[in-house]
């Protein structure tokens, strides 16, 4: 099986391999009364959630990608027993069960399914009537919470130059995701000897999530300071990639308003080519970002703050004159509607062509005719989990921009 590195220094490079998720038994598992607990509006409906993940993978195979699965790693990465009963313990664990008898009944019923089946249904969650429990275990129906926000590959780890952050989650409900990249890259024989550098680790003690983090160019990073991403998590990863010798010489520290419509950097702007961006109207005003580089003679890492608009910002650090392209035509009716189901969220294939949801037609329509080839994917279902393409893909290897 060949080695695959990390490579991974802009957003819009030709993507060459991306890591998904296809939507699981997981989404079967969502009920109303414990929407706001797993982080969801509403209840997208399986069956069509699966056939648009399928059209994103399509339209990306098409175009010459390499799509991986999250849960394919994950099963071949844990295939060794030693490894598998590892694992096991780990996720018993941190699923929060305590009762040590609970917690054999539960290795046993995963340990005696396959290994694909084992990693579905540890995606899905494990409901107490599938062990045969009763009353004494409460009236809550899982003994482990199923993860319906993993098809945002995004999130739970971030590639960055030939590394990672492998992140530590906001919230409870998704610090579980992040186990799966634990063991894929160490065990899984694609990555376990490459010798991957994490910038982050996920048992660190602020959070950082990757929708966070935008890679600009091979000099440049962006990252949120948002909802789900703490500072002191943003200073740590810009020392660490500073101090293992990657190209990028400056770290741009975003500040976004900490609201759910405004969740990560990449829902209010993402990158669409060299010099375009597409922007939600509401961080258009004048912003303040630390502008983070690194000092070898004190070793330690420099702020600067810098004040201006957007477009001044990411012109003065791309060292061209950049284009916003506003998510909804400004309109403020347009915008909030196609931002709520991530208008400015897109993912770059090749300079100038992007992937977006077929529902937002206005800002689809802008982006043509500013000269952007949109691909558009049906999203009527995947949408209701808040995340748009860039947020449903993880790429692992793109080309440098010619």
């Amino acid at each position: 099986m060949e080695k695959k590195n990390i490579h991974v220094y802009s957003e819009i490079g030709r993507l060459k391999t991306v890591l998904l998720h296809r939507p699981g038994e997981e989404i079967e598992n969502l009920t109303p009364e414990y929407l706001e607990r797993l982080l969801f509006d509403d209840i997208p409906f399986l069956k069509v959630a699966r056939q648009e993940h399928d059209a994103f993978a399509r339209i990306l195979k098409n175009n010459g990608v390499e799509v991986l699965y999250l849960e394919r790693l994950a099963a071949r990465a844990v295939r060794t027993p030693a490894v598998r009963e590892q694992f096991l313990k780990q996720v018993i664990a941190e699923a929060g069960v305590t009762d040590k008898d609970l917690a054999a009944r539960i290795q046993d019923y995963l340990q005696a399914l396959p290994e694909k089946a084992m990693i579905d249904k540890i995606m899905a969650g494990l409901r107490k009537k599938e062990l045969g429990l009763g009353e004494k275990y409460g009236e809550y129906p899982f003994v482990m919470d199923p993860m319906p926000n993993l098809y945002f590959t995004r999130d739970n780890f971030a590639s960055m130059g030939r590394g990672i952050t492998l992140n530590h989650m906001r919230t409870v409900t998704r610090r579980r995701e992040t186990i799966f990249a634990e063991y894929i890259f160490k065990y899984h024989p694609f990555y376990k000897d490459s010798e991957v550098p994490h910038y982050f680790d996920r048992d660190e003690d602020t959070c950082i999530e990757g929708g966070d983090e935008l890679i600009l160019s091979p000099e440049v990073l962006a990252i949120g300071c948002s909802q789900r991403t703490d500072k002191e998590s943003v200073r740590k990863v810009a020392k660490r990639v500073f101090e293992a010798g990657e190209s990028f010489k400056t770290i741009l520290m975003f500040e976004i308003p900490k609201s759910r419509a405004f969740m990560h950097l990449d829902t209010v702007f993402t990158m669409v080519d060299v010099d375009k961006f597409t922007v939600h109207p509401g961080i258009e005003a004048t912003l303040r970002v630390e502008c983070i580089t690194y000092d070898p003679v004190a070793k330690d890492i420099k702020i600067d703050m810098e004040e201006g608009s957007l477009e001044k910002i990411l012109s003065k650090h791309l060292d061209r004159d950049v284009t916003l392209i506003r998510c909804g035509g400004g309109d403020n009716i347009i915008a909030g509607r196609e931002q709520w189901n991530d208008g400015s969220n897109t993912l770059v294939i090749v300079p100038g062509t992007v992937v977006t949801y077929e529902r937002n037609y206005v800002t689809n329509d802008i982006l043509t005719k500013n000269n952007i080839n949109v691909i558009t994917m049906p999203s009527a279902e995947l949408s209701r989990g808040r995340g748009g393409p860039r947020c449903m893909s993880m790429p692992l290897f793109r080309e440098a921009v010619k």
